[in-house]
């Protein structure tokens, strides 16, 4: 049984960090063309900053999902209840 919840710790941390990691590249790539497009044609900024935050409202949804699960992992971990039947036999 420790052996489950050990490498459901290390699936939640690998879960976390390769979201987290996702979303922060995802972030300075859009930030970056942003500015680009904004340097570019200046006028067309305010349009690009409303449809720049809602992306990066939805990048951020993306990490909170995978928060969300993690945590769900972490305090109601399905794996322990099967191996705990798998275990007395019933």
């Amino acid at each position: 049984m420790e052996t489950v919840v050990a490498f459901t710790a290390l699936a939640v941390a690998i879960l976390i960090g390769l979201g987290a990691l996702g979303v922060g590249i995802g972030m300075g790539l859009l930030g970056g063309k942003f500015l680009e497009s904004a340097a570019r044609q200046p006028e067309m900024a305010p349009m690009l900053q409303v449809k720049m935050f809602i992306v990066v409202g939805l990048l951020d949804a993306v990490a909170m999902i995978g928060v969300g699960i993690a945590l769900f992992f972490t305090f109601a971990n399905p794996f322990i209840g099967q191996l705990q039947s798998a275990v007395t036999g019933g």
